[in-house]
């Protein structure tokens, strides 16, 4: 490897790994003004200079696994918890990240293959490119869009209200946007890179005044209060209940304890994911007797426990998320459809099972998906409550969670001990605040080992018991807010601003041919008076 290169490759990876210092928990999303216009300038750089044009996955791939490779290392953690794992710990720290790294090789690949003519096409063309591929990271096989680069913004709740309208991949797109447009100003070779500049920044300030706007309305509306208090449970359970001869019962006791219920006073507890360890859907109601004396008719259970079902003679599991009544007589359940790649299935089972592979949550076999994400209603007497049941993983994917809006609010269940005192579990609760705005609904989110809280539709954190704190939260009352824009139509709002940016990359190219086409006969004018 010759000196240049070398130092490139540092550059690139550098450049990435600062890039993570904009994420949750740190958020300093002013770092990214600085990485992201270094990263576009070295490629506008390379791509007049550069010979060798196949280096160009490579400046992107750098920048990505730098970036990864510093803000998913918690991965690894998962398999800790399992001494049959920990030969993969190695693989899992630079695998992934090298794996996902590619999304971005394939952003300044694609760059390099287009041939932008002038600084503001180049612009445009490379935070498309680069809002596409994120998006395709977060689709793809099962879809991973944790870190997308809009997280920055977490603590800037004015600002993320326009993912109301626009969407978490629509805000994305603006956001690479605008931590590239001070390299304009650098690279800029006439006053239209400068009106680009400014038209960014005051479209960010547009936000801003929007998300004030949106605010203040959200706190004029009336509340609304509930007949039953909804309670969310948070636990501090160790994952050995997994992998040691746990009585169940013990813990069951516990959390019946952390819950406090009190026989006068109607409530809905909702317990973690997978709490209870060794106990199936249909096997809960054996230990009535724990809930005997503590649970009456004002009580529901809802609770994220395992079940299992017959089909086509064989035995299929799932991740379920289940309601009871207080004599522990199921009255809903759901099934999660989007499940963890090697967590909660094993692809490729048939094969990788041969050479000892197993999922990480469970000794048996991988979980089989559910079919379709039910609205979950709850009835009791003159009280109902219509609620979307989002099992841990599930709050991390925009656009993709519900198709009708006719639910009351999101109920988030996680066990987030996997990723032990790591940046990961902030991480994932991040996302459900993006999903609160997004989708217009209050989210009550009940973790062990994790964040629970009680999130507002504008994003607010009304009430939260912080990482592996021990209590519950509770809810009873809620401001009724208009179906939100991103609610009613996904990520086709994501294809209008592409079609918007294809638009103004069209208009650019063409004020760039027209005005070098004018400063040609300009010049030839000149040389005939001469």
């Amino acid at each position: 490897m010759n000196k240049k290169l070398l130092v490139d490759s540092v550059f690139l990876i550098m450049l990435g790994m600062a890039t993570s210092l904009s994420l949750p928990p740190f958020n300093y999303f002013l770092v990214n003004f600085f990485t992201f216009s270094l990263f576009f300038i070295f490629i506008i750089k390379k791509l007049k200079s550069q010979k060798l044009k196949k280096s160009f996955f490579f400046y992107g791939w750098l920048f990505g696994f730098g970036y990864f490779v510093t803000n998913l290392y918690w991965i690894s953690i998962s398999l800790t918890f399992d001494q049959g794992f920990k030969f993969l710990i190695p693989i899992t720290i630079f695998l992934i990240p090298a794996f996902l790294a590619i999304f971005y090789g394939m952003v300044t690949l694609s760059f390099m293959v287009v041939k932008p003519k002038s600084i503001v096409n180049s612009f445009l063309i490379f935070s498309l490119i680069f809002a596409i591929f994120e998006f395709v990271r977060g689709s793809i096989l099962t879809g991973f869009p944790w870190n997308l680069i809009v997280y920055s913004f977490l603590n800037q709740l004015e600002l993320i209200s326009i993912t109301s309208v626009i969407g978490t991949y629509g805000f994305n797109l603006f956001c690479i946007s605008l931590f590239c447009s001070p390299a304009l100003l650098i690279l800029r070779r006439s006053y239209q890179e400068v009106i680009v500049f400014i038209f960014f920044l005051i479209i960010l300030i547009l936000f801003y005044f929007f998300g004030s706007y949106y605010k203040n309305k959200f706190y004029s509306l009336d509340n609304i209060k509930f007949d039953y208090t909804i309670r969310a449970v948070g636990s501090n359970i160790g994952l050995d209940r997994f992998y040691k001869d746990i009585d169940s019962s013990k813990v069951i006791e516990e959390l019946i304890k952390i819950s406090n219920p009190n026989l006068e006073e109607k409530t809905i507890f909702v317990w973690p994911e997978g709490i209870i360890p060794g106990i199936s859907q249909n096997e809960l109601i054996e230990y009535k007797d724990l809930f005997k004396n503590k649970f009456n008719n004002n009580h529901i259970l809802a609770i994220g426990i395992n079940s299992q079902d017959t089909i086509d003679d064989s035995t299929k599991y799932f991740n379920s998320f289940s309601v009871y009544d207080n004599e522990l007589k199921l009255l809903s359940s759901y099934n999660k459809i989007k499940l963890v790649p090697f967590g909660e299935f094993l692809p490729f089972e048939n094969f990788l099972s041969i050479i000892g592979l197993k999922t990480i949550t469970n000794n048996y076999q991988s979980y089989t998906k559910g079919k379709l994400r039910n609205i979950i209603e709850i009835k009791k007497e003159n009280f109902s409550l219509r609620i979307l049941p989002l099992v841990c993983y599930e709050i991390i994917y925009s656009g993709k969670i519900f198709k009708k809006t006719d639910f009351d609010l999101i109920i988030n269940i996680s066990e987030d001990g996997w990723f032990g005192k790591s940046i990961g579990p902030k991480q994932h609760f991040a996302h459900s605040i993006f999903r609160s705005v997004e989708s217009g609904k209050y989210i009550v989110r009940a973790a062990n080992n994790g964040i629970s809280a009680i999130i507002n539709p504008i994003g607010e954190i009304e009430k939260s018991l912080n990482l592996n704190e021990i209590g519950y939260l509770d809810f009873n009352q809620i401001k009724s807010i208009q179906p939100t824009v991103f609610s009613k139509f996904g990520n086709k709002v994501f294809v209008l601003l592409i079609l918007l940016y294809i638009f103004l990359i069209f208009s650019t190219s063409f004020i760039f041919s027209f005005n070098s086409t004018i400063t040609v006969f300009k010049n030839k004018l000149r040389k005939a008076k001469k």
